[in-house]
């Protein structure tokens, strides 16, 4: 028997659980190319070409789309909606869901009734969100108009969803109100895995609760509510349901996010060569912020 046989099966056998493993990784690989890289490849031809609906990639037009895009009086300022309702809500849902994640953590032990309440909102449908906030907020029979007539009869009801600001401030409220049980859950999970060492050597030292939340608290939580921070301006840039149902938009355009304006270029004017201009320019912004604010969570953690 050769005694080099052995090693050489040892160094043959790593090498074919390297290509088990390969294998069996391929499927998922190719579905996640075709989930995410088509779509891309797509939109980004759709782009540079001339496309309805009914006849795609009908003449090849280069950047002309884009540049239109950039003079159309309508995308660009989409654009800028879509930042002023993501930061406010996101900074809005992350401050009030650390605020109770706080609450819950100091006096809450188990917490599971509390927690499972404060997620309804966060379990309700989009849509059903939209339907009842627009109802509650309707100029006639809406309950907040309701209160402020018995409050003052003489006063005229508030259009809160026709007028401006008061509309984009409707629907980073609601947006807010959804999503602040996501922030709370993550946060206060976060709350939990702080060292209590940590705190018992404060409280030795003196440390009074200001002292504590500023010095040990959120520096430590610090880097979770980054994290938070970046799912949930991810989550406020791709809004649609709030908008479509609620103000379609209006009133004017007052409220036309970007993922809003794309629906109705490709699928009300059926421009879907301009649609994926739009929505190249809004992947664009997405990750001029997206991207840097990974990396100071990156840069957090490892710090952390």
């Amino acid at each position: 028997m050769n005694p080099s046989a052995p090693v050489a099966a040892a160094h043959r056998r790593p090498r074919r659980v390297v290509w088990a493993g390969r294998t069996m990784l391929a499927p998922v690989t190719i579905v996640i190319a075709i989930i995410a890289l088509y779509p891309l490849v797509y939109t980004v031809a759709a782009s540079l070409s001339t496309s309805t609906l009914g006849r795609p990639f009908q003449t090849w037009v280069g950047v002309e789309n884009l540049i239109d895009m950039l003079g159309d009086g309508v995308t660009i300022p989409s654009l800028g909606r879509s930042l002023i309702f993501a930061v406010p809500s996101t900074l809005l849902a992350l401050v009030a869901g650390f605020v109770v994640a706080l609450s819950l953590d100091a006096a809450v032990k188990t917490g599971r009734i509390v927690r499972v309440l404060l997620l309804l909102p966060l379990m309700t449908p989009p849509v059903m969100v939209g339907v009842i906030w627009k109802l509650m907020l309707a100029p006639t029979g809406g309950l907040l108009n309701n209160i402020g007539q018995i409050l003052d009869p003489a006063s005229a009801p508030t259009l809160y969803l026709g007028s401006s600001p008061a509309a984009m401030i409707s629907l980073i409220v609601v947006d807010a109100w959804q999503w602040t049980p996501f922030c709370i859950l993550l946060l206060y999970a976060a709350l939990q895995t702080l060292p209590a060492e940590v705190y018992e050597a404060a409280q030795v030292d003196g440390a009074g609760v200001w002292q504590t939340f500023w010095r040990i608290t959120f520096p430590l939580a610090l880097p979770s509510l980054v994290t938070v921070l970046l799912l949930k301006l991810i989550v406020s840039f791709k809004v649609f349901d709030l908008v479509f149902i609620m103000t379609s938009g209006g009133p004017g355009f007052d409220t036309t996010v970007s993922s809003f304006q794309i629906y109705r270029t490709a699928l009300q004017t059926f421009d879907v060569g301009a649609a994926a201009a739009q929505t190249i320019a809004f992947l664009v912004l997405v990750t001029l912020i997206i991207v840097p604010l990974n990396a100071v969570r990156q840069r957090l953690h490892r710090e952390g």
